[in-house]
């Protein structure tokens, strides 16, 4: 049975939700003032929503953050996953939450307006996670005027004529245009972020950026690694320039199949050297595509930080952090290549290895920002391997 909704803003509202279909979510709008397209989708993390806007996998999306104390931790400059955040805007039970976390440096609110991004809180989001679960994920826009005055169909269009995320190559705009090096290494309390003193001979990881989160990168230097960031476009000429010891494919947003069509090229050639690779999220979908798999729109997706996962070769259940609409089909792929880990929500491939060659990848986020800490293995496995 369909959620009931009204069809215009209650009185007084400051914010709206306004799905392609004409459905509207009012309440009260905080952080920036203004309008946002994109695909709306559920996180059921308790924390972490700092990180989770500023990851480059939430480029072209609409958050609606499940758990109903939003802002309790507050926001500071060390829980950036990019240089700004890339989610469209965010949508909350209620009222941001004053911080009460040491590390906070000013309110989640405040946080939102200072980098020009649109919340709406006051809006029943279980409604919201129950629509997306049976409808599927749908496109709409998150709007913010301090006078309350929306001109609702033309919202409405605005959300009906966005193109979606299928097709799109969003990896290319959010990824770093210039190489460059990483040096900074995991989070200890009351240190900061260290910059270990890695040896000359130490492992090189070169990072093809599709949307990396800068806590995968802290990982790979945690583990071992010395790491260069290359862009999305780079070609195998570019990479083996740098003389890597192994290759790393990061998370990013958009369609596989469309960032495909100018990475495949470079992850087959690399393939085709025998040397150690590792992906994650959009990485571990595009090593499927590179090996001949097919990738496929999710009906909903897996977003939070809750997510169980079987490790196939021993049994053992990671609990995981996940954000992906996409994934790479199980059923298509080829003799060369077996699955690693799949998902106890609903049986999907969270993880392959290739049988002829050291690649490996997992579609969940062993980096855990926000999240468990369960699959940090996974940094150390690959690193070891680049070991001589």
């Amino acid at each position: 049975m369909a959620e009931p909704a009204p069809a215009r803003p209650e009185p007084g509202a400051t914010g709206i939700l306004v799905l392609a279909d004409g459905t509207v979510f009012s309440g009260t709008g905080l952080g920036a003032e203004g309008e946002g397209v994109g695909e709306l989708c559920f996180n059921t993390a308790m924390t972490g929503y700092q990180e989770v806007m500023t990851d480059p996998s939430y480029a072209g999306q609409i958050i609606s953050f499940t758990f109903p104390h939003i802002g309790n931790v507050g926001a500071n400059p060390e829980d950036l996953e990019a240089g700004n955040p890339h989610a469209v805007g965010c949508v909350l039970a209620h009222a941001v939450t004053g911080p009460s976390n040491w590390r906070a440096t000013q309110r989640f609110d405040d946080w939102l307006l200072g980098w020009g991004r649109i919340g709406l809180a006051g809006v029943d989001t279980r409604a919201i996670t129950r629509r997306i679960r049976r409808d599927g994920a749908p496109k709409a826009v998150i709007a913010h005027r301090a006078d309350g005055r929306f001109d609702i169909p033309s919202l409405r269009e605005i959300a009906r004529a966005w193109p979606g995320l299928e097709g799109a190559d969003l990896a290319r705009e959010v990824s770093t245009r210039q190489t460059y090096r990483w040096e900074e290494g995991p989070w200890v309390p009351g240190q900061g972020h260290l910059r270990p003193d890695l040896p000359p001979d130490a492992p090189h990881v070169v990072v093809i950026d599709y949307g990396v989160k800068r806590a995968i990168l802290r990982q790979l230097v945690g583990a071992g690694a010395r790491v260069t960031v290359v862009p999305a476009t780079a070609s195998i000429e570019e990479i083996m320039a740098l003389a890597p010891d192994g290759l790393f494919l990061s998370n990013g947003p958009g369609d596989p199949a469309a960032t495909g069509a100018h990475a495949l090229a470079a992850i087959g050639a690399w393939l085709d050297t025998g040397r150690p690779l590792f992906g994650i999220c959009l990485g571990h979908q595009l090593l499927g595509l590179a090996i001949g798999a097919r990738t496929g729109k999710m009906h909903q997706g897996h977003r939070g930080a809750n997510h169980p996962v079987r490790r196939l070769a021993d049994g053992a259940v990671e609990i995981t952090a996940m954000n992906h609409g996409f994934t790479v089909l199980a059923e298509t792929l080829p003799a060369h290549a077996r699955a690693t880990h799949i998902s106890l929500f609903d049986g999907s491939l969270c993880g392959l290895e290739l049988t002829d060659r050291p690649a490996f990848s997992v579609q969940h986020h062993p980096e855990a920002s926000p999240g468990p800490q369960d699959s940090f293995w996974l940094f150390r496995c690959f690193v070891d391997g680049l070991r001589g």
